[in-house]
C-alpha cells in the first residue's frame, strides 16, 4: 500500500481526536489551548508546492497529546500543508521505517511533497527534551520523569515542535537557510 492511499484513507486531527479512547479530554484541552505564531507559518506559506504530514501516533501517548495538536494547528493554518494521522500499531511496517534507535517511539511526523514522497521525518519529540530524557532524566524514577516531561512542554507552549518541523519542511522544501532535520534522535 503506497503512502499516497495510507495518507487519504487517514483520518484528520479531528476525526483522530472524536475516535480516541485515551485522554480525548486532554488531546481536546491541548488543542483549544495551541497558539501558533504568525511567523511559522510564513515560512511555511513562503515553501514552493503542497506539503503533508502523516503522523504515526496512539491516543495514550504523553508525547502525542504534547505535540500533534501544535502540528496540527499549523497544517490548519498553513495553506500549502495538511496532516493524517495514522495509528502506530496498526502500521507496523511504516513504524520499523521510522525507528529511534530499535524503538517504536512516536509520534513520528512523515514529511510526503506534493507526489506523496517521503521528503524526512521527525520525532518522537522535541531534540532538547529527548537529550535531556536520554541523559539526566534517565536517573530518575518515571512518575517524577513524567512529571518533568509535562513541565518542559507546558513551559515550551509547542515552540520547539513548531521550529523543528518547520526546520524539516525548509529543508525538504530548499530553504538556503535551515539546517536538514528528520534524522532519528539517539536511541533509547
Amino acid at each position: 500500500m503506497g503512502l499516497s492511499h495510507r495518507y487519504l484513507h487517514a483520518p484528520t486531527f479531528d476525526a483522530y481526536v472524536d475516535a480516541a479512547r485515551a485522554n480525548q479530554d486532554l488531546w481536546r484541552a491541548i488543542a483549544a489551548h495551541v497558539d501558533v505564531p504568525e511567523g511559522f507559518v510564513e515560512r511555511v506559506r513562503a515553501l514552493p508546492g503542497d506539503w503533508h504530514l502523516l503522523i504515526l501516533s496512539e491516543d495514550w501517548c504523553g508525547d502525542a497529546v504534547n505535540t500533534v495538536p501544535v502540528i496540527a494547528r499549523l497544517a490548519e493554518l498553513a495553506p500549502n500543508l495538511d496532516c493524517r494521522i495514522l495509528g502506530r500499531d496498526a502500521n507496523p511496517d511504516l513504524m520499523d521505517a521510522h525507528l529511534t534507535g530499535t524503538s517504536r517511539s512516536i509520534p513520528i511526523a512523515i514529511l510526503l511533497n506534493d507526489h506523496y514522497e517521503e521528503c524526512g521525518w521527525w520525532g518522537p519529540r522535541p531534540r532538547p527534551l529527548q537529550r535531556w530524557v536520554l541523559g539526566e532524566g534517565r536517573a530518575l524514577p518515571n512518575s517524577e520523569r513524567y512529571r518533568e516531561v509535562r513541565r518542559w512542554y507546558a513551559r515550551d507552549r509547542g515552540l520547539t515542535t513548531l521550529e523543528e518541523v518547520v526546520e524539516m519542511l525548509e529543508s525538504a522544501g530548499g530553504s538556503e537557510s535551515r539546517a536538514p532535520t528528520g534524522t532519528p534522535p539517539p536511541a533509547a
